[in-house]
């Protein structure tokens, strides 16, 4: 499965554990961690989440490896199972910290903005890389990222798919703290262990406040996205674009 979850405490330990592969997600993976993000909705016993990953990276993304082109209705079910997955994590009712480290990447990036609160060392690094595969940003990439940091930067990020160093990212507001590699895990049980122990159930309705500032809602942009991301798995740039990462060559995309 590749997830560990412990309870230390009121707080909920969550672990992408494939650290060989900086812990690319699977389809198992989508659906354990929505999963578990659903239950600890109605599990008073956790109070705040903390998600982090395994070995010197927080997540690279999807497991490239795995993809295929599938008939448009295969990759739309595939495409509602990671929705799911954010959609539990970024509407839990309780405050979720995301806790990374080196690379950031793709929907893994995506689970990071979908928590409350993120905490990088200082070798963390962020991209929106899917150009890089012939893709759109997926898990509410593009909601997330224009609530944090605006339009522009928005645009400079899944545009580029540049590398973000932590320091940067702090500076634009994409994460709230930026601490020395060997803090990272003392620094993220620090802060849920404050947010622990306060008015949580006043922390959930205020969690629901800052979601109604925004139109669309969240439900309404994964929607869109799943009729764009599946067009562009249609294309040759994506073929292209799988087939280049996996022989660890550069792509030679043609727009089409």
């Amino acid at each position: 499965m590749s997830i560990e979850y412990k309870l230390e405490g009121n707080i909920a330990l969550v672990t992408l554990n494939r650290p060989d592969k900086l812990n690319a997600l699977t389809d198992a993976m989508y659906v354990r961690l929505a999963e578990l993000f659903t239950q600890f909705q109605s599990d008073d016993s956790v109070r705040t989440v903390i998600i982090g990953g395994a070995g010197r990276a927080f997540c690279s993304g999807s497991d490239v490896t795995t993809m295929v082109n599938a008939d448009p209705v295969a990759a739309r079910a595939r495409m509602q199972t990671r929705h799911a997955m954010i959609s539990a994590i970024a509407n839990l009712e309780k405050p979720v910290i995301a806790a990374v480290r080196g690379v950031v990447a793709g929907i893994g990036f995506s689970i990071a903005m979908a928590s409350d609160l993120i905490i990088a060392s200082d070798n963390a690094r962020f991209s929106q890389i899917f150009k890089k595969i012939g893709l759109v940003p997926d898990g509410g990439a593009v909601y997330f990222l224009t609530q944090r940091v605006g339009i522009a930067r928005a645009k400079d990020l899944v545009y580029t798919a540049r590398m973000l160093p932590a320091e940067e990212a702090r500076e634009w507001g994409l994460i709230n703290r930026v601490v020395p590699d060997a803090e990272l895990e003392a620094a993220a049980m620090a802060l849920a262990q404050e947010l622990a122990g306060s008015a949580t159930f006043a922390l959930a309705l205020a969690k629901k406040m800052f979601q109604a500032m925004y139109v669309p809602t969240l439900e309404t942009q994964l929607e869109q996205e799943n009729l764009y991301q599946s067009t562009a798995k249609l294309t040759e740039d994506h073929v292209e674009g799988v087939a280049a990462f996996r022989e660890k060559r550069v792509a030679t995309f043609k727009g089409k």
